[in-house]
């Protein structure tokens, strides 16, 4: 039976497709992982004067469906800390910002499938 992939790897995988679909998009890449106590962001990018805080989900399967429903309020709350402190560690206060998902669904034969939501929280 074949081992299934670590989950590390196989999150920093998504994370790769990602950063790769946002700079097709047009997205700078501020950072990747960023840390605070509280926990991490994925990715913060820029478009259009808009600072970008997008959390990736991956996941082995068909569609992009699980990697949405793992979202869930308490999920949601954390991410917008996240983003708040980011906020405040650099005194961006008057900047635009918005929180992004990208789900990755990599099925185990085929290509990796992609979908990104905008202001995916609607906060």
């Amino acid at each position: 039976m074949p081992r299934s992939q670590p989950t590390q790897p196989f999150g920093r995988q998504g994370e790769q497709l990602a950063v790769s679909h946002l700079q097709i998009l047009g997205y700078e890449i501020v950072t990747t992982n960023w840390r605070c106590p509280l926990g991490e962001i994925d990715i913060i990018a820029t478009k259009d004067n808009i600072l970008v805080f997008v959390e990736v989900r991956s996941r082995h399967a068909e569609n992009t469906e699980a990697s949405f429903e793992s979202i869930n309020a308490r999920k949601q709350t954390k991410l917008a800390a996240l983003a708040n402190d980011y906020i405040d560690m650099h005194k961006l206060d008057d900047t635009i910002w918005r929180i992004d998902v990208i789900g990755v669904a990599i099925p185990r034969s085929g290509k990796a499938i992609i979908e990104h939501v905008e202001d995916a929280l609607g906060w």
